[in-house]
């Protein structure tokens, strides 16, 4: 079991959908900086605190027909020690409301990042991934 560094609760880092390397917590989303140049490598000397601050898709492909599909929905976190920025993917047993949350409060100025941040304009399909609606 890992305690969560911001709110303290219990879960564990395994045994769920997108949980091979997670590293943040289910219920609050924060996580600790422990990668430096790839998922799972551990090698990150800073540790600092990874605060969930805005939601991108992963990248965009096209389905077999041509047609072009958003990608899944992915946290991104910045350290709150160096200011690395990282995309992580959402588990399975993360809060679905703590990820809305996110899109509607987000803490990044788009221009500030190589990435696109999601905004409310996005939320019916954040909600189609995180919720099956």
């Amino acid at each position: 079991m890992i305690h969560c560094i911001n709110c303290n609760k219990e879960f564990t880092d395994s045994d769920n959908i997108g949980t091979k390397n997670r590293n943040h917590c289910p219920y609050c989303l924060h996580s600790l900086h422990l990668d430096e140049k790839k998922p799972g490598d551990r090698l990150s000397k800073c540790k600092g605190i990874m605060q969930p601050v805005a939601l991108t898709f992963k990248k965009a492909k096209r389905t077999k027909y041509g047609k072009q599909k958003k990608g899944e929905v992915m946290l991104v976190h910045r350290c709150s020690v160096c200011g690395k920025i990282s995309k992580n993917r959402i588990a399975g047993d993360d809060d679905p409301q703590k990820v809305l949350e996110i899109l509607h409060n987000n803490e990044v100025n788009k221009s500030d990042l190589d990435m696109e941040i999601l905004t409310t304009k996005d939320r019916d399909e954040v909600r189609r991934q995180l919720l099956g609606e």
